[in-house]
């Protein structure tokens, strides 16, 4: 099905919301990978297959998620329920991306409590990453002409990647890049040609690594379900950044500050986040269980992952009307070539893991070539991944 990707309000009259429950429990089943990842995936699917949005839109939508606290990814399913079917839209779209790993992660913390540890997961993963990182550079180069419309945006992804790959904290390059360029779409507009200086992005002074804002004490001294709530719905409304900040605004708060976790078990529930498809906030929910049961992980995963659809809820109705304006239409762009190339940067950190010898080169070949050549679907490209995966490791293993 097919809508006007011009049309919100026609897309939303025409997407039901058990075809968005539908992909989006899909994709939160099958994203592995990171948020890089689940945003190609995320882009196939709405734009290539089902026609919802076009490209342009949905790099607005990917920008406007870039910019807020929470999970990007997340947020930007969100987005696009609420480009579908508004408030309704928003839930299903939101809550059915997280449910699959959700769930997951639930069942991998009542392994690791009843028996010490989670499941071996590697042979999969090790099939299905190197098809991750096939979907994602697929998906980026798609993207990035559309993105890079003028010279000056195309330099000026060149010197984003440039700043992140130097070890510039990512959300001094999602904001500094679109004021610079919004303040330089001013200056041309008031007092003529500024095109320069909006690449002179004003990165040399952040810091690797910096968090956003400082956590404050929670109040709650043990870990009941209402302590463990309140403590990820203040981690979720100020984290920005990847999972590597997740892990440090975790390690302050619950394992120096509160006491609640111990470092092994920290990096047992990051490891779990990692290995699990769907958003890696879910480490919420296996430390949720971990600490209070089911009912500690349900209270965990609502925490961190409410404020996103408070956020997109504020700021849905007016990702149009940014647009509309001139200057914050130069601040979409920045943010929307930064957040490229964030992606780019992401991906090759992914490569470095997922493509260490010669079988999971063939996969990534093999992939590349049914993904280009025969448009075969994101989910029977994972599937061939895993099963890939598998069969290399009981080869190995019979050898």
């Amino acid at each position: 099905m097919t809508t006007n990707p011009s049309n919100p309000a026609s897309a939303a009259s025409r997407t039901s919301l058990g075809e968005l429950a539908r992909l989006f429990v899909k994709l939160g089943g099958l994203a592995f990978g990171g948020p890089a990842a689940h945003i190609a995936m995320m882009r196939r699917e709405v734009v290539e297959q089902r026609g919802w949005i076009d490209d342009r839109r949905f790099l607005d939508l990917l920008a406007a998620a870039s910019v807020i606290p929470g999970p990007t990814s997340t947020e930007l399913a969100i987005h696009v329920g609420w480009e579908q079917r508004r408030w309704a839209g928003l839930l299903v779209a939101g809550c059915s991306f997280i449910a699959p790993a959700m769930l997951i992660t639930a069942f991998m913390g009542w392994l690791y409590v009843r028996y010490g540890e989670v499941p071996e997961v590697g042979a999969v993963l090790y099939g299905i990453k190197p098809v991750m990182v096939v979907i994602v550079v697929h998906a980026i180069l798609v993207l990035m002409p559309k993105a890079a419309r003028s010279n000056v945006l195309r330099v000026t992804a060149i010197a984003t990647l440039i700043a992140l790959l130097c070890g510039v904290d990512e959300l001094i390059v999602l904001f500094g890049t679109g004021l610079i360029l919004m303040f330089g779409r001013w200056l041309t507009r008031e007092r003529g040609s500024a095109n320069g200086l909006a690449l002179a992005l004003p990165w040399a002074a952040g810091k690797p690594g910096v968090a956003v804002a400082a956590t404050a004490a929670t109040g709650f001294t043990t870990a009941s379900a209402t302590g463990l709530f309140f403590a990820f719905l203040k981690i979720g409304a100020v984290l920005f950044g990847s999972g590597y900040v997740l892990l440090a605004f975790l390690r302050r708060d619950l394992v120096e500050h509160l006491g609640w976790l111990t470092e092994a078990q920290l990096l047992d529930a990051v490891a779990v986040g990692q290995v699990t498809p769907g958003p890696v906030f879910t480490t919420a929910t296996f430390i949720g269980y971990v600490l209070a049961g089911p009912v500690g992980a349900l209270a965990a995963t609502g925490g961190i992952f409410l404020p996103a659809f408070l956020f997109v809820a504020l700021l849905g109705p007016f990702v149009l009307r940014l647009r509309q304006r001139p200057t914050t239409a130069a601040f979409l762009d920045g943010v929307t070539v930064a957040s490229l190339a964030l992606m780019i940067d992401v991906t090759i950190d992914l490569g470095r893991s997922a493509l260490i010898d010669s079988t999971t080169a063939a996969i990534a070949s093999a992939s590349g070539l049914l993904l280009w050549r025969l448009r075969l679907g994101s989910t029977w490209l994972i599937l061939g991944g895993a099963a890939t995966g598998l069969l290399a490791s009981w080869t190995s293993s019979a050898a």
